[in-house]
C-alpha cells in the first residue's frame, strides 16, 4: 500500500510525461475518453441498423466546446439511418446526447456521406 509521503517514481501513472508529446494528441485523446459512453451508443445504434455493419465508422472531435460526433455508414445505409423525414436520425442525436451527459459532455452528431 502506498503512503502519502512516498517519492515520485519515473513511470507513475498519475503524472502526465511530457517529453515529445503532441498537444493535439493530447486533447484528442481526452476528448475521445471523455465521450466514451456517446461514441459507444451510437457505434452500437447505427450498427443495429445498417446492413454493412463493417461500413459504419464514428470520428471524434470538439467544436465549440462541444464534442462532435461524426457518423459514416455505406451508402446503402443512409436511409436506414437518417429515416423517413429525419425521425431516426433525431432520435439517433437524442439518445447519444443522453449518453454524452451521462458523462458530463455535450454532444452533437453528424452524419456525413
Amino acid at each position: 500500500m502506498s503512503d502519502v509521503h512516498d517519492e515520485y517514481e519515473a513511470g507513475d501513472i498519475n503524472t502526465f510525461d511530457d517529453e515529445g508529446a503532441d498537444v493535439d494528441s493530447v486533447v484528442e485523446s481526452f476528448v475521445g475518453a471523455e465521450a466514451d459512453t456517446a461514441t459507444a451508443v451510437l457505434e452500437f445504434i447505427a450498427k443495429s441498423l445498417a446492413e454493412d455493419p463493417s461500413a459504419v465508422s464514428v470520428d471524434v472531435s470538439e467544436r465549440q466546446g462541444k464534442v462532435v460526433l461524426s457518423l459514416s455508414v455505406g451508402p446503402d445505409d443512409m436511409g436506414r439511418i437518417i429515416g423517413r423525414r429525419g425521425r431516426t436520425a433525431q432520435a439517433i442525436r437524442a439518445l447519444v446526447g443522453a449518453a454524452g451527459a451521462r458523462d458530463g459532455v455535450t454532444t452533437s452528431v453528424d452524419i456525413v456521406d
